[in-house]
C-alpha cells in the first residue's frame, strides 16, 4: 500500500484508498465476496455453541451487516459504470 504524508490533500488520500479498494475488489465479483462473507459468518455462528458466550457477538453481526452493505453498494456502482 502506498502511504501518504500528512501534507497531502484529503482528495489524494481518498484516491489512494480508492486504488487499494479497487485492487482488492478486482480479484473477484461482489457476489463472490458476499458468498464468502456468508460462509465465514455462518461458520462463526455455528461455532458459537462450542466457543461459548461472546459479548462481542452483536458487534460481529453489525460488522458483517456493514460489509454486506458495502459489497451491495460496490455491485450497484459496477452496474451503473
Amino acid at each position: 500500500m502506498t502511504t501518504l504524508s500528512n501534507t497531502e490533500s484529503p482528495d489524494s488520500r481518498l484516491l489512494a484508498y480508492g486504488r487499494e479498494v479497487s485492487t482488492l475488489l478486482s480479484s473477484d465479483s461482489a457476489e463472490s465476496w458476499v458468498a464468502e462473507l456468508w460462509t465465514m459468518f455462518s461458520g462463526f455462528m455455528l461455532a458459537q455453541k462450542e466457543l461459548g458466550y461472546s459479548p462481542e457477538i452483536a458487534n460481529t453481526f453489525f460488522t458483517f451487516k456493514d460489509l454486506l452493505g458495502f459489497f451491495e453498494r460496490v455491485e450497484r456502482i459496477r452496474n451503473t459504470a
